[in-house]
């Protein structure tokens, strides 16, 4: 399981849940919407405080940004 890409499906997950644009997860995080974009398909690699400060915005936990989901599980 690639955990990069893991974490980008749930933000990208969570963002929409949240109906939230990546300009607008941007403007809460404090991250570029660039550096969003590039996380959502997987390719970055944040630090804790980062997946911290990411989940905050969105309203959640850093567990749950890091939580298998089904896709994961077909990937094996």
């Amino acid at each position: 399981m690639d955990m990069r890409r893991l974490l980008g499906r749930n933000v990208r997950t969570k963002r929409i849940e949240a109906e939230l644009t990546q300009e607008q997860l941007s403007e809460r995080s404090g991250f570029s919407q660039q550096y969003i974009s590039d996380m959502e398909r997987g390719l970055r690699n944040p630090t804790i405080v980062s997946l911290y400060e990411l989940a905050q915005a969105l309203g959640t936990t850093p567990v749950v940004l890091i939580s298998p989901d089904d896709q994961a599980a077909k990937e094996g």
